[in-house]
């Protein structure tokens, strides 16, 4: 039985916890009145995977190649503000925007990434550095809401195919292409030797490196598309956004949900969509029920403290026994042979 339960992954745990918080919240739900399955609250839910999702997804790549990212709110609250200040309400303005507002993320990445791998600075201060900066900026710079998105460009929030947002679907097509990076590239194998034992790794001739500048970019990348999800839902640029939303400790508690080591060098992207999701569904029903904010704090901080215990005992019953020296008989027999 033991075995049978040291054998499930961590992927099929957590697809199980989203399975139960599922069927508890369409019954909480039930209790207050509400249908957990109407269309309206699904397509809630969705939305609020979405955001998240995205930086999530960059977290996971970033956090298999041993490193973090705390720059994301700030990076997301960076992209808002610029799209929207761009754009300026001119729909001929929505493709220069959104070109200069990714290729603005990836060089907040790729500073990360090079700070991290030449300057030798752990992730989890370089990129509080850099959002520490980028948050001065925004304090200094912008006061308030900054420009305004034209129509054609909120309808990326507002469209639907069916019950499903454009949004998720475009989630989810990152996701996949993540997925694909990971289990068929060599940048993606690279990025799990490197988040398994660096020294290893580079002993092994790679460049390790480029596995993780590369994370971090994509990474900053996809909390761009974030932000500018944002601005098409507020149709204003928010300075503060980011931020509000806790997204750099959201995204890693959905990917230590997902079961994703915060050491590296294991996890995948399914895994942590499921983490999304589970908050997702936590949060909905929560704000079903009007929890109080900072008990929905406590509710979340429990869940990550029961995944991490729950993952860190199965590795520990999944260890291979410690090799213990032979004495006595087997001593000797080992040294007649």
């Amino acid at each position: 039985m033991k075995n049978r339960l040291s054998s499930v992954t961590s992927t099929t745990i957590v697809y199980g916890v989203l399975l139960v918080a599922i069927v508890a919240g369409a019954v909480l739900t039930a209790v207050n009145g509400r249908n957990f399955f109407s269309v309206g609250n699904i397509d809630n839910i969705l939305t609020t995977t979405s955001i998240l999702g995205f930086i999530a997804i960059g977290q996971t790549l970033v956090v298999l190649g041993g490193s973090l990212d705390l720059s994301v709110p700030f990076v997301v609250s960076l992209s808002s503000v610029v799209g929207a200040g761009i754009m300026a309400g001119d729909p001929g303005n929505i493709v220069p925007a959104v070109v200069v507002t990714l290729a603005l993320a990836m060089a907040v990445g790729l500073v990360n990434g090079l700070i991290v791998t030449f300057l030798k600075v752990h992730g989890f201060i370089a990129t509080l550095g850099t959002g520490l900066i980028i948050s001065g900026y925004l304090a200094s710079d912008y006061k308030g809401s900054h420009g305004s998105a034209p129509l054609d460009f909120r309808l990326l929030d507002a469209t639907r195919i069916g019950p499903v947002p454009v949004s998720t679907l475009i989630m989810l097509g990152c996701a996949g292409l993540a997925i694909l990076m990971l289990r068929r590239t060599r940048l993606g194998h690279h990025l799990y030797a490197v988040g398994g034992n660096a020294e290893v790794a580079r002993l092994s001739g790679l460049r390790t490196s480029v596995p993780v500048i590369a994370a971090h970019v994509i990474c900053s990348a996809l909390s761009a598309v974030a932000g500018l999800l944002l601005l098409a839902r507020l149709s204003v640029g928010n300075p503060t956004i980011g931020s509000q939303g806790g997204y750099d400790l959201m995204s890693i508690a959905a990917v230590v949900l997902g079961g994703t080591l915060l050491a590296g060098g294991k996890g995948n992207i399914t895994g942590t969509l499921a983490g999304v999701a589970i908050f997702a569904v936590i949060d909905n029903v929560m704000g079903v029920m009007q929890v109080n904010p900072f008990l929905r704090d406590v509710v979340r901080g429990v869940v990550i403290v029961v995944a991490v215990a729950v993952y860190a005992r199965r590795e520990l019953d999944t260890r291979p026994p410690r090799f213990e020296r032979p004495t006595g008989l087997d001593a000797a027999l080992q040294e007649a042979r």
